[in-house]
């Protein structure tokens, strides 16, 4: 599994996290789509637009491997902002590659993307 070096490993101040220390030795956490609910509390919004900028300064528009970061919150922008680089795509694979959908995500996180 890919450590990805310099990457925030939470949100600051919170439990949210972005990154896991070590591989799940019951098995890979799948990546599936979460629905975003406009009723969804403003700090997982936060979250989500941490989660969106950290992934931005990384990687910006190229592909990057799953490697440590969070499946749960990979799921929240996963089939939007973050979709498969490569078909066949395992949602259970550390080194699956991913890549941000740059339009899209402009569009769900405008505050990442200003300036």
């Amino acid at each position: 599994m890919l450590k990805h070096r310099g990457f925030p490993g939470r949100l600051p101040g919170t439990d949210f996290q972005f990154t896991i220390r070590r591989p799940n030795p019951r098995g890979v956490t799948p990546i599936t789509r979460r629905e975003r609910r406009s009723d969804r509390k403003a700090a997982d919004r936060r979250a989500d637009t941490a989660f969106m900028k950290a992934l931005w300064d990384a990687f910006g528009d190229q592909p990057f491997e799953r490697g440590n970061l969070d499946a749960g919150r990979l799921s929240w922008l996963f089939g939007r902002e973050v979709l498969p680089a490569t078909d066949p795509f395992d949602p259970t694979d550390y080194e699956a590659l991913l890549v941000i959908n740059a339009p899209v995500a402009r569009a769900a996180f405008p505050e990442v993307f200003e300036g």
